[in-house]
């Protein structure tokens, strides 16, 4: 039996219940979406640096330990699937989260349509990319936001085998509620797990109705061996 696409692996997914959790936690898991195989091979494309735009190397700008580079255009093609499909799924729950924190920006059904407006206003760099940690590594918390457009979500896929290939280095999410001390989340992923986040804010309800809550993430210190990482953001940067 030939193995099932990324589009049907995404409709057999329990959308429902990612949608519950995204409104519940700021975070929802895509359990085992990416086969080992196709975890292994993201990862391989770290060592080919004509794919990417740029290379950060986080120590020199204070962003933790650890490095990560930046695709460029145009993306390897599970990249820009993943970007594409996930797009059309979380595009109701991103404008419905604008709504309800009384934010007027909606976002087109499709995401070549929100591209065009990214790169109208500057955002013309890719934001995809892949994160590589050694041990001792390790992601201060922090947002992506790269210029004025944002996305409200994001994606973030383990590719490593947690146990095997590294020990340690586990998400981060912290959520900072108005006059309240922050509350984390410590999320361990499976090898081929993605886990869909708010970027920057998103609502909670009150007894005054929805505000604002901000959240930020990062990566616990890695203990042992080598992860890595594909973030998917579908803004792009300036």
């Amino acid at each position: 039996m030939p193995a099932l696409s990324l589009h049907d692996r995404l409709q057999q997914l329990d959308w429902g219940g990612i949608e519950q959790a995204l409104d519940q936690d700021g975070c929802a898991r895509l359990e085992g979406l990416l086969s080992v195989d196709e975890c292994q091979s993201m990862s391989q494309l770290y060592q080919h640096p004509e794919l990417f735009r740029s290379k950060v190397i986080m120590a020199r700008h204070g962003f933790g330990r650890g490095e990560y580079q930046y695709f460029r255009y145009p993306l390897p093609d599970l990249v820009a699937e993943l970007r594409q499909l996930l797009y059309r799924r979380l595009v109701n729950q991103a404008n419905r989260w604008n709504q309800a924190m009384h934010i007027d920006i909606r976002y087109p059904a499709q995401h070549p349509a929100f591209l065009q407006r990214c790169h109208a206003a500057g955002q013309q760099r890719p934001t995809p990319l892949l994160l590589q940690y050694g041990a001792e590594d390790y992601n201060c918390l922090h947002q992506d936001l790269y210029g004025e457009h944002v996305f409200p979500l994001q994606a973030a896929f383990l590719l490593s085998q947690p146990g095997t290939d590294f020990t340690g280095g586990e998400l981060v999410l912290t959520e900072q509620r108005p006059r309240m001390q922050s509350r984390p989340q410590v999320i361990g992923l499976k090898q081929g797990d993605g886990l869909i986040f708010a970027v920057h804010h998103r609502p909670v309800s009150g007894s005054r109705g929805p505000y604002r809550v901000t959240l930020r993430h990062g990566v616990s210190r890695i203990l042992s061996g080598r992860r890595h990482t594909l973030g998917v953001i579908f803004h792009d940067a300036l």
